[in-house]
């Protein structure tokens, strides 16, 4: 692929904070308009990165490029092209939701009259507008961070880094911030995004980058990653819970796997590596006389890859104090 194509270039980036390194050698390239999920736990090195991405930190060692411009020595260049958004809500609290887009409006340059109708356009496009002259201390979370990202789209930016864009939102402000999401990319912004949710990353990205202690440690599509970890887990449920001991010993050496019980005395399942694997378990649990009333292959859930990766569950909810490296 031709270097044109993207948006994002990264290559053996390391930084170091003292004596400890958080990141070890990253490897990225984001194509141009997608959305590209950076997923780990906290502490990963996921903020490290999007702040060396959008020239907030100088890297150590390895080369970034943010449309072709290196983002130590054409700073300049990278920030007139991107737009950053943290974990955090940084508007200001004292004022008006409008009245803090027509500050940034100012502060990025527009006359008086073209920064007003920048802001009446951005409270609209972020249903904002019934709450546009209230002060943002009464605003929800989920109104708050709609507005941080309005703010950050004053200038529409050509890449969009969005750090921990839904932490501790409710699920309902969570969707409506991916609404905004793909309508960006929809109208041609590329955006990179760091997450813990899982739901997140399946739901938005392009491509996800799994990174875990300063290294990228898998990176593809969403099916790729999940493909990876094999075809996905048998669920089955017994007619008779008295046969569930000679199910488990027929799917456990059918499909080369162990075997979980749950709590529900006729259901059991198993992870399994192939789905021929699945049809011929079947046959066996039929061949030897127990019927089930469900059988079924699930496709591996992103928790599954994180969990193959890491050899830990990845954390579903934040617990608040965001990715500080």
């Amino acid at each position: 692929m031709a270097t044109s194509e993207y948006a994002i270039e990264v290559r053996q980036l390391r930084k170091s904070f003292g004596k400890v390194e958080v990141l070890k050698g990253v490897n990225l390239g984001v194509e141009r308009g997608s959305v590209y999920a950076v997923l780990g736990p906290n502490g990963a090195g996921k903020t490290t990165t999007v702040r060396i991405l959008s020239t907030l930190l100088v890297p150590d060692a390895g080369t970034v490029r943010v449309f072709g411009h290196d983002v130590v020595r054409e700073a300049d260049a990278v920030r007139s092209r991107v737009s950053l958004t943290g974990q955090f809500a940084s508007v200001d609290e004292g004022l008006s939701g409008r009245d803090n887009l027509v500050m940034v409006a100012r502060l990025m340059g527009y006359a008086w009259k073209t920064a007003n109708a920048r802001a009446n356009e951005l409270l609209e496009a972020f249903d904002l507008t019934e709450a546009a002259y209230r002060q943002a201390n009464t605003y929800s979370g989920g109104m708050r961070r709609r507005l941080d990202i309005a703010a950050s789209l004053v200038v529409t930016p050509e890449l969009l880094f969005l750090d921990e864009p839904t932490t501790g939102l409710d699920p309902r402000s969570r969707n409506q911030v991916w609404e905004i999401v793909r309508t960006l990319v929809a109208q041609g912004t590329t955006v990179l995004l760091t997450t813990q949710y899982l739901e997140e990353a399946d739901q938005l990205a392009d491509r996800i980058a799994v990174i875990d202690h300063g290294k990228v440690i898998a990176e593809g599509t969403v099916g790729a990653l999940k493909a990876s970890v094999g075809s996905g887990s048998v669920q089955v449920r017994l007619d008779n819970a008295e046969q569930r001991g000679e199910a488990e010993r027929i799917l456990s050496r059918t499909l080369g796997a162990g075997v979980q019980l749950a709590s529900d005395p006729v259901a059991l399942s198993a992870r399994v590596s192939n789905p021929e694997l699945a049809a011929i378990a079947l046959a066996e649990l039929f061949r030897a006389g127990i019927p089930t009333n469900r059988f079924s292959l699930a496709q591996p859930s992103l928790d599954e890859v994180f969990l193959a990766l890491t050899g830990r569950p990845a954390v579903e909810e934040a617990n608040g104090e965001g990715d500080t490296l």
